[in-house]
């Protein structure tokens, strides 16, 4: 396979990859939503730089690192467990407070800025999406390919992954999806939240696996 191929190849199986539902998912569509689009592209750039941090680490051989250290492997699991479950318990304790949406907020850039870093610490915390990246990389990648891929595949995957989650954002952030939260602020927030702990969840009981 060529070096080109190869890329095509590896940022088609990211963009499967990000299609598919997970607790970055539900963060942009929450943050869109339930706060502003600003907060939903702000977390959808966040996604974007945690992705482009995977692919570097990727073509360092993250990959081979992990299958050779298994308590490297096991501890970001239970790490990355451990925050997602955190980041439910807030969401549920939050879920029957009333939302005030202002369509025109003055603090826009201060919750926007706090909705990157929320986007880009659940990207981090996903040893899973780490292991996927890493995988990947090592089974489509060339053995030595050539200098201009380390240059070309990381702004290649911000592109993939801050595209998918802006187009996630843009979606949701709509009026209609904004009024049909608004009225069922609590169930969405609390099943969310169940969704995200339950992934938690399953990444701290399957630590002891090695396989992704």
């Amino acid at each position: 396979m060529s070096p080109s191929a190869a890329i095509a190849a590896i940022l088609t199986a990211l963009l499967i990859g990000a299609m598919s539902p997970g607790p970055s998912f539900v963060i942009v569509a929450r943050n869109s939503i339930g706060l502003s689009r600003h907060d939903g592209l702000a977390a959808a750039l966040g996604m974007g730089i945690g992705g482009v941090f995977f692919s570097g680490i990727a073509l360092l051989g993250l990959y081979t690192l992990l299958a050779s250290v298994e308590w490297l492997y096991i501890g970001l699991k239970v790490a990355g467990g451990l925050y997602l479950i955190y980041l439910a318990s807030k969401m549920w304790r939050g879920a029957a407070t009333p939302l005030a949406v202002d369509n025109n907020p003055r603090g826009v850039g201060q919750t926007a800025r706090k909705s990157f870093w929320i986007g880009l610490s659940t990207q981090l915390s996903n040893p899973k999406t780490a292991v996927y990246y890493g995988s990947i990389f090592a089974a489509l990648l060339p053995q030595h390919p050539p200098l201009w891929c380390y240059f070309a595949l990381p702004p290649a995957v911000f592109a993939i992954e801050a595209g998918w989650y802006t187009a996630v954002a843009l979606c949701f952030s709509s009026k209609r999806p904004r009024d049909l939260y608004l009225k069922a602020k609590a169930w969405v927030d609390r099943i969310a939240a169940g969704a995200i702990a339950a992934l938690g969840l399953r990444l701290i009981l399957a630590a002891h696996k090695v396989g992704i």
